[in-house]
């Protein structure tokens, strides 16, 4: 009869303690954890630490030789070379051949890298010594560059200060003021210089001329000095001077006044007196002067197809007129009219038989009068508003009639 014996296990487990021997020992009670290293070597994970990557301990030793590599000077290099000369002149000696041939090999190499060092080096310091040089030079030109700039900023402002600026304006408008005071002081001395001049010349010069010798004025024969004869019945000439001194007669000038006219401008003009048997001649200072604007007036009036003035007829055919009433003085390009409101009183083309020159008769009116004669035996005396209307009208019909290839003078005056 088989008899069941009943186990809880641990009669097994003392039984397998049993047979481990029994100088092992366990203090956890439980096998360790080994592992296998290299060449087949247990290694405790207790005993052990974290080893570090390969990677890193070459990546630490490339860095840590290329800073050695860098502290590198020449001169240690050559101090190597030096100490492996010699040690490799020491084997030379005590070696065979083959070694001495491999030093001496070795020296010679070794000796042309310490002179392309040496090379290197000069070149590097020389380009340095040129740098330093030119970049000296360019500083110190930069400098002075700097310092010109600056100069000439202080001059500007200095001429730019508000204060020297207004003074600088007022000293060159006193400075035009004393130089026009000045320029009509030496003008009126070189007229009385010269009246001095004409004076000591001839000591019977009774007589002088009156007014100014510019166009729109009026002269007037007077006396010089106190007694001076009589020449209300005298004969009396006026005559423009032209070039090489020859004078030319005004035709109708025989009174003691006359008003110059634009033929007259760059020419002197001379009056003579015939007393008893004696001429006197009296004469303008200096050339006759154009009116100030007159040009530019006579321009703007040219531009215009008709030019008209107004006037007042005081003489018709020599004789006085009696209206007074405004009348048209119309100046064309191929004729002259006057009219009176609708009413034409003449209109003549231009003709070698037509005239118009100042007025020659005298009188206080005579530098803002002209004579006209439309044709034969039809003549006009016209006062107009201004001289400057006078003078202007003048020189419009002369330049009209000389388009026309009319010369319109004077009566008796020479044809140009």
């Amino acid at each position: 009869m088989t008899r069941a014996i009943h186990d809880s296990g641990d009669g097994l487990q003392k039984e397998a303690l049993d047979l481990v021997s029994s100088d092992v020992n366990f203090p956890k009670g439980h096998f360790p954890d080994y592992r296998i290293g290299p060449n087949n070597q247990i290694i405790d994970p207790e005993e052990t630490h974290e080893a570090v990557p390969l990677k890193e301990i070459v990546a630490k030793e490339t860095t840590q030789l290329l800073e050695q590599h860098r502290r590198l000077s020449v001169r240690d290099l050559k101090e190597k070379f030096e100490k492996g000369l010699s040690g490799a002149s020491k084997l030379s000696e005590e070696a065979t051949e083959d070694a001495r041939k491999v030093a001496e090999e070795e020296r010679a190499l070794a000796l042309a890298e310490i002179e392309k060092a040496r090379a290197a080096i000069e070149k590097v310091e020389k380009a340095l010594q040129v740098h330093d040089s030119a970049s000296s030079s360019r500083e110190k030109e930069e400098i002075e560059e700097l310092r010109k700039e600056v100069r000439e900023a202080r001059r500007i402002k200095m001429l730019h200060q508000p204060s020297k600026v207004m003074d600088m304006e007022f000293e060159l408008k006193a400075l035009r003021t004393l130089i026009s005071e000045k320029t009509q002081l030496c003008n009126q001395l070189k007229k009385e210089l010269a009246m001095i001049k004409r004076l000591e010349e001839d000591s019977s010069d009774l007589f002088e001329l009156e007014g100014s010798d510019t166009l729109g004025s009026q002269l007037h024969i007077i006396p010089r000095v106190d007694g001076a004869p009589n020449i209300a019945n005298c004969p009396i000439q006026w005559y423009r001077v032209i070039s090489g001194g020859t004078r030319e007669l005004i035709s109708g000038a025989t009174k003691f006044t006359y008003a110059p006219e634009p033929f007259d401008i760059g020419r002197l003009l001379q009056a003579e007196i015939v007393l008893n048997a004696d001429k006197i001649v009296v004469q303008t200072d200096g050339p006759v002067e154009n009116a100030a604007g007159l040009e530019r007036y006579v321009d703007s009036l040219m531009k215009r197809t008709d030019v008209e003035f107004h006037v007042v007829v005081t003489q018709m055919n020599g004789k006085d007129y009696s209206s007074n009433s405004v009348h048209v003085f119309h100046i064309g390009k191929l004729r002259i009219k006057l009219r009176k409101g609708w009413s034409t009183k003449a209109r003549e083309s231009y003709s070698t038989t037509m005239k118009l020159c100042g007025s020659r008769g005298g009188g206080n009116a005579a530098a803002k009068a002209i004579f006209w004669q439309a044709r034969k035996g039809l003549s006009y005396t016209l006062a107009f508003e201004t001289d400057r209307d006078r003078n202007a009208a003048i020189m419009i019909a002369r330049k009209f009639a000389s388009n026309c290839n009319v010369a319109l003078t004077g009566p008796g005056d020479q044809g140009t």
